[in-house]
């Protein structure tokens, strides 16, 4: 008995030294399993207590069983004390800096002026339509009556494929409304928001690729009067409604009567400017009716189209257009 009695006091203190020397939890269970496991120190100590005389054996399993208990107490507080730990920032808490919290994805900017403009037009009766981005000369120019020898059909505007027969990235979305018109009777109305090509020279206002919307409205006697009324309503629901808008005779092949769009708000007096030049539109011309198969002496219509990206710059405050495309993450989250 004697041996068993002087074993615990030195297998009690290795085991509180292998506890207290633990750095973290699994080193914990590890010097456990070496002193109180099935195969431990102090396990093998209560499995000799059976070759003791029955007298003994009650004073040795007490003093055993008082020593288990502190190793037991031992344990469980420095297991309470790497818990603790393991909860504690490593580095001291600033607790003037601001608070996380979890951040959920968001649309881009572009893609919130998108959805905007659709749902403006949407409350007019407007129906959202889609085409291919790569065309063919027929649907981006000659439908739309711009001749051969029209500058934006040059190789310096536009981007050809090395395709035969020959293919392009639209310059605009107007060679949507050519498909919607051969597909369907009047009336029509149309907004086509999507991307387009352009070989222009990125700079802070220009990128070869860029958004543009499209609206198209055909019906019996549509007038510029229904088209001033429209963009009225749009660019007052997307600038405010103190937005006014002027209309300045212009040229496109495709529309006759033709106008630039500007427009007079608190965001262009921000900037400096009393009017700011907007977009481009007019009365859509007889030859593109009869080159889709209506008939200009029963319908009329209008179109016209701007940019998303010129739209988000005036209502945020952007003066680079390039900010749109690098995906930097301080820019995008301030939207």
């Amino acid at each position: 008995m004697a041996e068993i009695i002087e074993q615990i006091g030195p297998l009690k203190e290795a085991a509180l030294k292998d506890f207290a020397a633990a750095g973290d939890l699994a080193a914990l269970d590890r010097a456990k399993a070496a002193h109180l496991g099935s195969h431990g120190r102090f396990t093998a100590l209560l499995k000799q207590l059976g070759q003791l005389p029955k007298e003994q054996r009650p004073a040795a399993g007490k003093a055993i069983n008082q020593a288990k208990a502190e190793l037991e107490a031992a344990l469980a507080a420095r297991r309470q004390e790497l818990e603790d730990a393991a909860l504690r920032p490593k580095e001291p808490v600033d607790f003037t800096a601001p608070g996380r919290r979890r951040r959920l994805g968001h649309w881009h900017p572009l893609t919130q002026v998108t959805e905007d403009i659709v749902r403006s037009f949407r409350k007019l009766g407007f129906a959202v339509a889609d085409g291919p981005e790569i065309e063919d000369d027929y649907h981006c120019f000659d439908a739309l009556n711009t001749p051969a020898d029209h500058p934006a059909r040059d190789t310096q505007d536009t981007f050809y494929l090395p395709t035969e027969p020959r293919l392009l990235l639209r310059t605009h979305t107007s060679s949507v409304q050519i498909r919607v018109m051969k597909q369907q009777p009047p009336p029509v109305r149309i907004i086509v928001p999507g991307r387009v090509y352009r070989r222009d020279t990125a700079d802070a206002t220009h990128n070869p690729t860029f958004h543009q919307v499209e609206g198209l409205y055909v019906d019996r006697g549509v007038t510029v009067g229904d088209l001033k009324g429209t963009v009225e309503f749009v660019f007052r629901e997307l600038m405010g409604p103190k937005t006014r808008i002027r209309f300045r005779p212009h040229y496109f092949s495709y529309t006759e009567p033709s106008f630039e769009i500007d427009f007079s708000s608190p965001l262009t007096r921000q900037m400096g400017k009393e009017w700011l030049e907007i977009a481009g539109c007019g009365m859509v011309h007889p030859q593109v009716f009869e080159n889709v198969g209506y008939d200009p002496e029963v319908w009329t219509g209008w179109a016209f189209g701007f940019g998303i990206e010129r739209i988000a710059m005036i209502r945020y405050g952007i003066h680079d257009i390039r900010l749109f495309y690098q995906n930097d993450v301080r820019f995008l989250r301030q939207f």
